[in-house]
């Protein structure tokens, strides 16, 4: 199927073999990851929604088999290599755990993780096939651009991480249709997202990912709004392409700061 370089990686076989004890399974991981326990980078991945083995994850795991899921993915992938010329990743496909997550758009839901080395794709049995080429655009366009910028994750700021959200549903609209962004795009009015960015982003832009404000504020938690670094990331995008038309290929370059100037003019 794939390479040894890039590509789907045929973790069916893993299921196969390993279903009910996903620790093992992420003994795989631990090279990449830099970890030498294997159980830390399952309950690392489980936050991103990695499965639980159940009986219910197992028949998700049999029909993404019917459904030739990892054909599918690999296809998806190749494609958006080829058209951004991405760099050689590997992708792991998993069966989704049963709970909500941030690509939360009706009963089942999709989620991802992605590295400058690799993506996690975490997937429920979806029958519409650009649910998951949506998916697959969001978590790609994360590591072209990481790639891009040149900037250490670990030197993020909150603005490098709503930007990169952003872009990535930006690229989701652009490529798969506006009805397949993530529902945190649409949670808040434009005049809200002002009011927020005034109230609660403005003035912590520059907090890094490793502060505990950092994910409190991008994801809407201890008291801020739900998801609202996510979603002042889709507006701040919609505000910058409104007026200056954003090039597919400046979306993995531009510099963070620069998504900057339109939020600057809504505030006056």
């Amino acid at each position: 199927m794939a390479g040894e370089n890039f590509g789907v990686v045929r973790t069916d076989k893993w299921l196969e073999k390993n279903f009910d004890d996903p620790v093992k399974i992420c003994q795989a991981f631990m090279e990449s990851f830099g970890e030498e326990k294997p159980a830390n980078i399952y309950n690392y991945l489980l936050g991103f929604g990695m499965y639980r083995p159940n009986r219910r994850t197992y028949e998700d795991y049999k029909k993404l088999i019917e459904l030739k899921c990892w054909e599918n993915v690999e296809r998806i992938f190749r494609k958006y290599r080829r058209e951004w010329n991405g760099p050689n990743v590997r992708v792991y496909i998993f069966p989704a755990a049963g709970s909500k997550s941030i690509f939360y758009r009706g009963r089942r839901e999709k989620s991802g993780v992605a590295f400058t080395d690799k993506l996690f794709l975490f997937i429920p049995p979806i029958e519409d096939e650009k649910e998951i080429e949506a998916l697959i655009v969001h978590e790609y366009h994360h590591t072209c651009r990481l790639i891009k910028q040149k900037k250490h994750v670990k030197d993020f700021t909150l603005l490098d991480s709503i930007v990169l959200e952003g872009l990535a549903e930006h690229a989701v609209a652009a490529y798969c249709g506006e009805s397949y962004r993530a529902k945190w795009c649409d949670y808040y009015t434009r005049k809200e997202i002002i009011m927020y960015w005034k109230k609660f982003l403005q003035k912590n832009l520059d907090v890094k990912k490793h502060e505990k404000l950092h994910d409190e504020i991008l994801f809407g938690h201890n008291g801020y709004p739900n998801m609202i670094g996510y979603a002042v990331g889709c507006e701040m995008i919609n505000l910058y392409n409104e007026k200056y038309k954003l090039a597919a290929k400046d979306t993995f370059t531009l510099d963070s700061t620069l998504f900057l100037t339109v939020m600057k003019q809504v505030n006056n």
